[in-house]
């Protein structure tokens, strides 16, 4: 009868998926989609057309030569593949013929009210689920930096990539359809992705370094976007991609998360607490001579660190826990004996719900840790010898819904500190509320310096001030340190000890001069050097302790775009870097790219760049789709690290 060899798919705008680059056809789950089948003759009356899906139901309409199948999917179907086959049925129920089966991937639908990714705002949705780039907060709490990245959820291959990642999962290895059964909730799916995203436990996508050895991959800091991470792990059949850091786990976690349609948001915590004992407090040691003695795996307190939010219902939860779920995908500690973190209600940290999964004492943690110094003397005995309760967890950042600015989310995860509500909240988590021992001494302690630029000599100065009303004797340490941004040391730079009296009501200063000469050979690619100071009042047990990470100012890149941006038109990026070191860079080399500008590119640097001089290179593109667009440009070479340029174009159609 009806020889529907040729049934052709028409998806509806209404799925917000053209914008994915992708063969086959895209649909969220919850929302009515159609199909057009053509017949070469029309329908016999009393035949039947028939559908092989499962609890999915369908209407049709008939025309001449076409039937119009509009097929509703439940809100609360697992995400993935499908394959779809339509039948047709005499009278009697036989099968006179079948179409040849059509594929398509069904998402999440954050517009649907029955779906439980739901999220009931427009201009949230534009960013959480539609923005292809954004800004990763990064530096430190007193000094923060944005570093621009391309997320690039419906470049092409992203999505198969996306549910290729699910597929290898350790659960979806071993029991595929209770995997697949389990993929219709935002909860699995999320915390499945934290896990996979690092390479850990399984067949995960970045593997971790922080040890500045990265000759055998890419450099963390290299990476602009997520996109040749996803495809290099997917190309290698499933091999780790070398190397990434919390920043990039999290762009990565981003990218997958926005495209399977959970609403999610890249997120930064400063001075960020990482405590391996679980005792909910960071513990500093130090022996008499304040030398650090805080051995192998030890508490830290990280200048910053990178998870994402995403949005959803939390069925499995008391009421009152739905919105926005931290969830980290950097490996940091096991959480049932895997190395991934949440989805942690963000709720649940504020409120000290440390009970509640997943993850919540973890994130408590890195957001509230006290910081308690002590002091280990030769026998092994330890006495604390000073407490801070409002350093960690600072500055909790993410990019606005309304432009490339900072929105303040700390509020979300802690009570204003001091407030009685936030002691409450430490009671209830079970924290020993700590007191510092003695009075309030007659020394204060304060870090100053000058805004300090990669390549220069600077000084630091650390002033005693004695509020007191006698003449105080006391011994000062500073020692100044290369580190890393999760506090990992590469290098002493400096250390000085002084014996001093500080007058009554005086201050005393004492200035480092911070040579590059000195710090240029150890500094990490972060870029930072910590000061870290220590007072002892003679004959009193306490020690005063004072930290700052001196972020070292880096040159920018200068990205110039010329021609008109239209789709499938060539245009010339013109990028230009000065050297601001006193010595010559040496294995210079320009990595770029924009999701619907270009896919990924090296251009290596023509010379050695000596000091003070520039570097001029060009690079042709033509733009793929039409839009807001941005070009993502890094610059690296032996000496220096991380430079990062963009440049910002409207691309219109032809």
């Amino acid at each position: 009868h009806a020889n529907h060899t040729n049934m052709r798919m028409e998806q509806s705008h209404a799925h917000r998926t053209e914008e994915m680059d992708v063969e086959r056809l895209l649909v969220r789950r919850g929302q009515p989609f159609s199909l057009a089948l053509q017949c070469f003759t029309t329908l016999p009356p009393k035949h039947k057309l028939w559908i092989l899906l499962d609890k999915w139901w369908f209407r049709q309409q008939g025309a001449q030569s076409e039937v119009l199948l509009t097929i509703h999917s439940p809100a609360d179907a697992p995400v993935g593949l499908y394959s779809v086959t339509v039948l047709l049925l005499s009278p009697d129920g036989h099968i006179l013929e079948k179409t040849t089966p059509d594929t398509f991937y069904l998402l999440f639908n954050p517009w649907c009210k029955a779906d439980s990714v739901y999220l009931p705002d427009e201009e949230l949705l534009e960013e959480y689920i539609l923005n292809e780039n954004g800004l990763l907060y990064q530096g430190s709490w007193d000094q923060i930096s944005s570093l621009p990245w391309n997320f690039g959820q419906f470049e092409q291959d992203v999505v198969d990539i996306c549910f290729e990642i699910l597929d290898n999962s350790p659960a979806a290895l071993t029991n595929p359809e209770m995997d697949t059964a389990n993929r219709a909730d935002p909860v699995y799916v999320s915390r499945t992705i934290t896990a996979m995203v690092n390479a850990n436990d399984d067949r995960g996508v970045v593997s971790g370094r922080w040890d500045g050895k990265y000759d055998d991959g890419v450099p963390p800091t290299r990476w602009t976007g997520s996109v040749p991470i996803l495809r290099r792990w997917s190309e290698a059949g499933a091999q780790r991609v070398r190397y990434g850091q919390c920043w990039v786990f999290s762009g990565v976690a981003c990218t997958v998360l926005r495209c399977l349609g959970i609403p999610t948001r890249p997120v930064t915590n400063y001075s960020s607490a990482h405590d391996t004992d679980g005792n909910l407090n960071v513990d500093y040691l130090y022996d008499e001579q304040l030398e650090s003695v805080s051995e192998g795996r030890k508490d830290m307190i990280w200048n910053y660190h990178c998870w994402v939010e995403s949005w959803m219902d939390r069925e499995d939860l008391p009421k009152g826990y739905d919105g926005w779920q931290a969830l980290d995908p950097t490996p940091q500690e096991r959480s049932d004996g895997v190395y991934c973190c949440g989805p942690c209600p963000v709720k649940a940290v504020r409120d000290g719900d440390v009970g509640m999964k997943y993850d919540a004492a973890f994130v408590f943690s890195e957001v509230n840790a006290d910081l308690v110094t002590w002091i280990v003397y030769p026998d092994g005995q330890r006495s604390q010898v000073s407490l801070n309760q409002n350093t960690v967890g600072q500055n909790i950042s993410t990019k606005s819904v309304y432009g490339d600015y900072r929105e303040d989310i700390t509020k979300h995860y802690k009570y204003p500190e001091g407030s009685v509500k936030e002691r409450e909240v430490y009671e209830k988590a079970g924290r020993r509320v700590t007191q510092p021992n003695g009075a309030p001494g007659q020394l204060e302690l304060k870090i100053k310096h000058a805004q300090a630029i990669l390549g220069t000599d600077f000084d630091v100065i650390v002033e005693v001030h004695n509020v007191g009303g006698e003449d105080t004797p006391a011994q000062l340490t500073v020692t100044s340190n290369a580190v890393t941004y999760n506090s990992l040391h590469r290098g002493e730079c400096h250390r000085k000890t002084a014996s001093l009296t500080v007058p009554a009501q005086k201050a005393h200063k004492e200035v480092l001069r911070l040579r590059y000469d000195h710090y240029g050979a150890c500094v990490s690619e972060h870029n930072l050097i910590r000061v870290t100071a220590l007072l002892q009042v003679s004959g009193q047990p306490e020690v005063i302790l004072q930290e700052v990470n001196i972020q070292l100012s880096m040159p920018q890149l200068h990205v110039k775009v010329v021609g008109d941006a239209v789709v499938s038109r060539k245009l010339i990026a013109h990028i230009s870097f000065t050297n601001p070191l006193p010595i010559t860079l040496r294995g210079g080399v320009f990595t770029v790219e924009g999701a619907g500008l270009t896919a990924a590119r090296e251009i290596q640097a023509p010379d050695d760049i000596g000091p003070g001089q520039e570097v001029k290179v060009k690079l042709s593109f033509k733009p793929t789709r039409a839009g807001l667009r941005k070009l993502m440009v890094d610059f690296d070479a032996d000496r220096i690290r991380d430079v990062k340029g963009i440049a910002t174009l409207i691309v219109r159609n032809k």
